[in-house]
């Protein structure tokens, strides 16, 4: 029966893709040799088709179908596992959210791309957390793995939206010195994140240290900032 009903999930979304996209989308998440998501395969599926599909099975489906979504080599299969994988958290009781963050914790090697992450680090992992220990987070963080150091400061985007902003700074100064553009993007967004529910906690954290923070970083960081203001932090006149 399971074996039927993805049959059916993936049938209906091949369904929706045009090769016309799956270029595109090629293009867009860097499929190229050498580039972040190398190998990454799409089928060429839109977003709102994605949500109508989830929509549709997010009730029938089970960790299980998820698993074997999320080891398949299509980009829009493992984007719905997630999706998917988000509304059943949403909906448990604590101790399957228990459950859930453990499996989305064991799968993070396949959560593969930052579009994937970035629609359910904070919403599962990050949520988990707000009142546990938060240890896994540094832990990913100092990873080899591109996508796990991402998954750590994107979780705390559930920190930040309950207006707790320590392990958000803590984990931006871990990553501060990351060598790849997309952590510089991913920390930066956070930290105007903080800012727009406390931009004195933002500029002290910048104040120590916008010198040495990668320029993709500060941009990102001080993008609602006044333009006078932006431009004493990209001068250095802070």
């Amino acid at each position: 029966m399971t074996n039927t009903l993805l049959i059916k999930l993936k049938r209906e979304l091949r369904a929706k893709a045009t090769k016309k996209r799956a270029k595109a989308l090629k293009w867009f998440f860097k499929t190229g040799k050498g580039e972040y998501g190398e190998g990454d395969i799409f089928i060429g599926v839109t977003l709102p088709e994605l949500r109508r599909v989830t929509k549709k099975y997010a009730e029938k489906v089970s960790l299980r179908d998820i698993d074997s979504l999320l080891k398949d080599k299509i980009h829009e299969y493992r984007m719905i596992a997630l999706a998917i994988l988000t509304y059943k958290y949403r909906k448990a009781d604590r101790k399957t959210k228990e459950v859930i963050a453990d499996f989305y914790l064991k799968h993070t090697k396949v959560i593969n791309n930052w579009d994937l992450v970035d629609c359910s680090a904070g919403h599962i992992l990050g949520d988990y957390l707000l009142d546990k220990d938060k240890s896994v987070l540094y832990k990913l963080a100092k990873s080899k793995n591109l996508w796990e150091r991402r998954i750590a400061i994107i979780s705390t985007s559930a920190f930040i939206n309950k207006n707790d902003f320590e392990d958000t700074l803590k984990i931006a100064k871990i990553l501060i010195r990351d060598d790849h553009d997309l952590i510089h993007k991913a920390v930066g967004w956070m930290l105007r994140e903080v800012g727009k529910r406390s931009l004195k906690s933002e500029e002290l954290f910048l104040k120590k240290h916008y010198k040495i923070m990668p320029r993709t970083m500060l941009r990102y960081a001080i993008e609602r900032f006044p333009e006078k203001r932006r431009q004493e932090y990209l001068k250095g006149m802070i």
